[in-house]
């Protein structure tokens, strides 16, 4: 009895190792990330966003405020990623309602949905065909520029380049369009401005 027992885990512990080195081999790779970090730096690092009415870091003029007219500026865009389906936009300012003193970041416009063969948007320009608009921090769809009640404030124009088409999400706010577009940004791009009332 004592023989038979040492003798039979062997043959059994053999065809169990075997049976796992078979399936090991039917098993498929693991698909790499459809980003990988080295990808994303490049991604970032050729995705540039500018505008033709004011450098980045330099001031916005008074035509894209509450002083002026209030016209989103015109905004340009190269170096989409590869594997892009749709490209969105939020504006904010971090330092409201008093830069020596922040408390809020103030969000100015969400839009997304932009086709991502887009390369533009014009000044005052309403959404291109497909995209949507989300609610700024006034409760409104659209654009509403820098207003600071006092002091020099920053405006953060923050474009994603992102790998689906969002769903029609109903008017989101910013928090709600940072959620459905988790685990779908490619790369981003940004252009900083500042205003002050004068």
């Amino acid at each position: 009895m004592k023989s038979l027992w040492l003798a039979s885990p062997l043959p059994l512990f053999t065809l169990v190792a075997t049976l796992a080195c078979a399936e090991g081999k039917s098993q498929p790779q693991a698909a790499s990330p459809r980003t990988t970090p080295a990808k994303a730096k490049e991604n970032a690092m050729s995705f540039h966003l500018t505008s033709s009415a004011f450098a980045a870091g330099a001031d916005i003029p008074a035509k894209f405020t509450c002083q002026g007219a209030d016209h989103s500026p015109p905004l340009q865009w190269s170096g989409t990623p590869s594997g892009t389906k749709s490209l969105a936009l939020i504006v904010d300012d971090p330092d409201a309602p008093d830069p020596a003193a922040p408390k809020v970041t103030w969000v100015h416009w969400v839009l997304y949905g932009l086709p991502a063969d887009a390369k533009v948007l014009p000044e005052g320009a309403k959404p291109p065909h497909g995209a949507r608009e989300g609610l700024n921090d006034w409760k409104q769809t659209g654009w509403r520029g820098p207003c600071p009640p006092v002091g020099e404030h920053r405006y953060f124009f923050k474009l994603y380049a992102l790998d689906a088409l969002l769903p029609d999400l109903a008017k989101p706010n910013k928090a709600a369009l940072e959620k459905a577009m988790e685990g779908h940004v490619l790369a981003r791009a940004e252009l900083m401005g500042r205003y002050q009332k004068h």
